[in-house]
């Protein structure tokens, strides 16, 4: 059939002939485990992977890892339950209407929801293909949403492509969600029915579809709703955000204002501050060095003058109107016990750019809290979303929590327990 290329039913290629070859092909690696070069690359190396792992083709079933309680605990708390509203809109509608379904998943590879033509949905059930089971691929062995996820990139699969027999029947289409601003892998979304899931429009709707999620993620979080704003006879919190960047953006009402580092570091202190700070307090908080109060008293006077509505008092300095903060959030959700929010929230540490003494230990100190409820924790879908952050990269500590809570039968189980052993060397 010569090397086809990465989509599964390339334009212009017959599907009938196509599925007769797959399934003469699949037969043959199970009795043999020899395959066909003709295969796809992506689904050659997705079967060995998964006989490597000690899957039976023939037998396996995906196994529920969430009751439903648990279920409704992870929905209600994972960041994309943000993100299903337009989901649903772009795509779910129309699958219900087109007899397929809309699958998405976390990045553990467990499905959250699975929506979509009901009658399609009874069916897949029946290979446990609904809302608490494990999909990833070493689970289940080769299938679009396992695959997407071990690969980190979109993954069509075309009938007897997939390893398990049970799951021939079926076609499936998916790509990665990525966290917007730490580019950590969020779940997968999926769209599965018969061949017609196959085909390169469709793979070009999943990934539409991903983008918009990402964008609605990232205008999600600019909101006041999900900063914590309150409204009251017209009037909204102000929000502060620190984490991350250089300079800290300052929202109230409908202005934004991006700030200096200075600017930044003072605002940023004073609302960590009940009772204010005096301008020698300031100094001190803002540099080693001796500050000149005059020096402080200006630049205080060139932040009041960004400040708008915002109120700053004096003697000591004092704000006034409430501010509420990125890193206030991130506490709220650590004490509430919302782990996958606050990493979702955790964009990067405070200020990073900053020298100030008073900026270095809230950084410090928030960073560490972060870290010491993850490294208690269970929940590996949080880990692995902190693990895969710039800021979390090199943490051996919370790699090494992660593998040991991590199924084996994960997609990342191989790629954790490599990197483990690579942070092991170094510190060697």
């Amino acid at each position: 059939m010569g090397q086809r290329r990465e989509l599964a039913v390339p334009p212009g290629e017959d599907p009938a002939a196509l599925s007769r070859y797959l399934n003469a092909a699949h037969d043959a690696f199970i009795a043999s485990g020899r395959g066909d070069p003709a295969l796809r690359s992506l689904v050659l190396d997705s079967w060995r992977r998964s006989l490597e792992g000690g899957l039976d083709p023939e037998q396996v079933t995906a196994q529920i890892r969430l009751d439903d309680q648990s279920l409704a605990d992870v929905r209600d708390s994972h960041p994309l339950a943000a993100g299903m509203p337009v989901i649903r809109k772009l795509l779910v509608e129309t699958a219900a209407d087109s007899g397929l379904l809309v699958a998405v998943s976390d990045a553990a590879g467990r499905l959250l929801w699975v929506e979509g033509d009901a009658a399609l949905r009874a069916r897949a059930e029946g290979m446990h293909f609904l809302p608490g089971a494990d999909w990833s691929e070493s689970s289940i062995g080769t299938n679009a949403p396992g695959t997407a996820l071990a690969l980190d990139r979109p993954v069509q699969i075309f009938g007897a492509e997939h390893l398990a027999r049970q799951v021939t029947p079926w076609s499936c289409s998916a790509a990665p969600i990525h966290d917007p601003d730490t580019g950590a892998i969020l779940g997968v979304l999926d769209l599965t029915g018969g061949d017609e899931v196959a085909t390169p429009q469709t793979l070009t709707l999943v990934r539409a579809t991903v983008a918009a999620v990402e964008a609605e993620l990232r205008i999600e979080r600019l909101s006041p709703a999900r900063h914590g704003a309150v409204a009251v006879a017209g009037w909204t919190m102000p929000t502060l955000d620190v984490l991350g960047g250089h300079g800290a953006t300052l929202r109230h009402g409908t202005t934004t204002t991006r700030l200096s580092l200075r600017h930044s570091e003072m605002l940023l202190l004073l609302t960590e501050s009940a009772d204010g700070l005096t301008t020698a307090e300031l100094g001190i908080e803002l540099s080693e060095e001796d500050q000149a109060q005059v020096t402080v008293r200006a630049e205080l006077s060139r932040l009041r003058g960004v400040l708008g509505p915002i109120e700053l008092g004096s003697r000591p300095y004092r704000l006034e109107s409430a501010i509420d903060t990125d890193v206030a959030q991130v506490r709220r959700d650590l004490e509430a016990g919302r782990l996958r929010s606050a990493v979702a929230r955790y964009r990067g540490p405070v200020l990073p750019a900053s020298g100030a003494p008073g900026v270095e230990q809230l950084r410090e100190e928030l960073h560490m809290y972060v870290r010491s409820c993850l490294l208690v924790s269970d929940d590996v879908d949080a880990l692995l979303s902190f693990a895969d952050t710039a800021h979390g990269r090199d943490d051996f500590e919370v790699w090494e929590r992660t593998l040991s809570i991590l199924p084996r039968t994960s997609p990342r189980y191989t790629q954790v327990e490599a990197h483990v052993a690579a942070l092991d060397d170094e510190r060697s």
